[in-house]
């Protein structure tokens, strides 16, 4: 059976860690503050919004919230972002997705000030990680290394296969599992056989958002999981893009869904905040 990564655990012991380096700072006088932007009314996303404000006040890290209307224009959606890029008191920024049809969110990620682009999409942050420079790191993808840290799973020369090609966690991990020296295959929808490269993988990261995707018969024994999906399963309850009840049986590692890499993500964030504001000043 395998032993289970528990992110919540861990995401606990991270902000307690951030708590102490938001207080040093706040001694010195620099004081964190995220501001979050959210357009239009995506129940998920206020959800999400929701967690980051407690995680924020949970480690003391001050936070402001902008929620826009559906209507917004790009423009309005442009001056307030370039407002928070001059504004001295605000140290990260986040844009949070998705947002209304209509609305170039690439164009709006790449006028974020970078250095206060907490969740590493500016193109500048993206460039730095792709040539393993030290900058902000989308926050799910880091929430996965740190996994492999605390579990001390090393990568060095491991077969990593990555199911999924998202700006957002896929494209991220492959360039943070190189910079780790593995050997990473990246599957996807148009992937044919995606067994063929499962079952010869050290490691599966699975991020594509279908449920239980991932079956017990396309892994190997002691393989390591990372399932990053989060969806609803026939009976209503959250379950991930691994079938977690067969696949656990012949991992060696796991993460579980909820309790796993969610919990770890906003962690993260809060550290990109803390880091934000370091580099800032």
């Amino acid at each position: 059976m395998a032993i289970i990564i528990d992110g919540k655990e861990l995401a606990r012991k991270t902000r307690e860690n951030l708590k102490i380096d938001c207080q040093n700072l706040k001694e010195k006088g620099i004081v964190p503050k995220l501001a979050v932007i959210m357009v239009g009314d995506n129940p998920a996303s206020k959800v999400y919004v929701k967690n980051k404000s407690r995680a924020c006040e949970d480690v003391g890290i001050e936070y402001e919230e902008f929620l826009l209307d559906e209507k917004t224009t790009q423009k309005e959606l442009i001056d307030l972002i370039h407002k928070l890029n001059d504004r001295k008191d605000v140290t990260g920024i986040l844009l949070q997705s998705p947002i209304p049809a209509g609305l170039d969110i690439n164009e709006a990620f790449r006028e974020i000030y970078y250095k206060k682009d907490v969740d590493g999409f500016h193109p500048v942050n993206v460039g730095k990680l792709s040539i393993g420079q030290d900058t902000f790191i989308s926050c799910t993808p880091y929430g996965v290394m740190k996994m492999f840290e605390e579990y001390n799973i090393d990568l060095t020369g491991k077969n990593v296969v990555i199911i999924g090609r998202s700006n957002i966690v896929g494209k991220p991990l492959i360039q943070c599992c190189l910079n780790k020296n593995a050997t990473v295959t990246v599957c996807h929808s148009k992937t044919q056989n995606i067994e063929e490269y499962t079952k010869k993988a050290d490691i599966v990261i699975v991020a594509i958002g279908k449920a239980k995707f991932l079956k017990a018969d396309m892994v190997k024994d002691g393989v390591v999981i990372i399932d990053v999906g989060i969806n609803r399963g026939e009976d209503g309850k959250l379950c991930g893009d691994v079938d977690f009840e067969n696949v656990s049986k012949k991992a060696s590692y796991i993460t579980p869904v909820p309790g796993g890499v969610g919990p770890m993500t906003i962690a993260m964030l809060m550290n990109n905040v803390i880091k934000a504001a370091k580099n800032f000043f």
